[in-house]
């Protein structure tokens, strides 16, 4: 297998890992309370990127500005999770894919909050096509009031979206170790959600195998593996392919959550689901364009951390 596509399998294998991820979630709060799950991703993750970061090689030690960036960014990675997956117990894990992917197009707009020059015209346009493709998503049968679920999940892309936009100020252009960075967040989160998750450890404990499989898939698969496969792929490639195959996110929570989640699509939220796809494809690459042509060198050139798109937000998929 040529690098290039070795480099695309690690990438589309990181988009299904976290396109599953969605059902994997509701799987495990329907068996656990959500506190609890969350506190056992963070625990099994910052257990797993501690055994990395004491079997690597160089130095071992947190930086000053590592533990900086970390701590903030564990706390709003934190946030994301508590929004994301109380909204997927309570939704389908084909909504919640579709829905979260509008961080794509929520990420310009935060990101450019108080500067000058706006964005073009197409890119609200695409914008609202994805507004259009929420209202057909919640609908389910037919049109009723709205579900919690999918109003968490909306709620959930747009403070993962403000996550992105604060991973990218606090670490681009600073030497700041991925895996350092990450091993910070996950203690942080773990902290966190120990005390909440405090008096439930007795129900983790008797859980049965399939949900502690369910949570190991969660923190050692959809978390730390893929973070890390994310980072040395998007090293090898360009900013745009990264994009396109991680963008595919969405598809494979629909196929996972109708092949292995007995979920079904009514032809009001089939209908949903492509304009979903079609707005944030078209909202990234018209904003992606936009960012190019006042570049003062090609996209394709940049490495490809500094594209928003390929930002690495460390933990924030369910």
């Amino acid at each position: 297998m040529s690098d290039v596509r070795r480099t695309d399998a690690v990438l589309l294998l990181v988009a299904i890992v976290w396109g599953s991820s969605y059902l994997s979630a509701q799987t495990a709060t329907a068996a656990l309370p959500v506190l609890l799950v969350l506190f056992a991703r963070y625990a099994l993750s910052g257990l797993a990127c501690l055994g990395l970061v004491a079997s690597g090689r160089g130095p071992r030690r947190w930086t000053r500005e590592e533990v900086r960036a970390g701590v903030p960014l564990g706390l709003t990675q934190a946030a994301v999770l508590v929004v994301e997956t109380y909204g997927v117990a309570h939704t389908t894990a084909a909504n919640a894919g579709l829905i979260i992917s509008l961080t794509i197009v929520f990420t310009p707009l935060l990101d450019r909050a108080g500067r000058r020059g706006g964005l073009p015209a197409a890119f609200y346009a695409a914008t609202g096509v994805c507004v259009l493709a929420v209202g057909l998503l919640m609908s389910g049968n037919g049109f009723h009031a709205l579900r919690l679920g999918d109003l968490l999940m909306l709620g959930a892309a747009v403070v993962r979206a403000g996550h992105v936009v604060l991973v990218g100020r606090l670490t681009v252009g600073r030497a700041i170790r991925p895996l350092h960075l990450t091993t910070v967040q996950t203690l942080v989160g773990t902290v966190l959600f120990l005390p909440a998750a405090a008096t439930d450890l007795p129900t983790l404990v008797r859980a049965d195998g399939a949900t502690w499989a369910q949570l190991v898939y969660l923190a050692l698969f959809c978390s730390v593996f893929a973070f890390l496969a994310q980072t040395w792929a998007v090293q090898r490639t360009s900013a745009s392919r990264a994009s396109l195959l991680l963008g595919t996110e969405p598809l494979w929570a629909v196929a996972v959550g109708i092949a292995l989640g007995g979920e079904h699509l009514t032809a009001l939220t089939g209908l949903g689901a492509a304009l979903m796809l079609t707005g944030t494809y078209w909202g990234q690459a018209v904003e992606r364009a936009h960012r190019t042509a006042g570049a003062p060198r090609p996209l394709e050139s940049r490495p490809a951390e500094e594209d928003p798109a390929c930002r690495t937000t460390t933990l924030t998929n369910t």
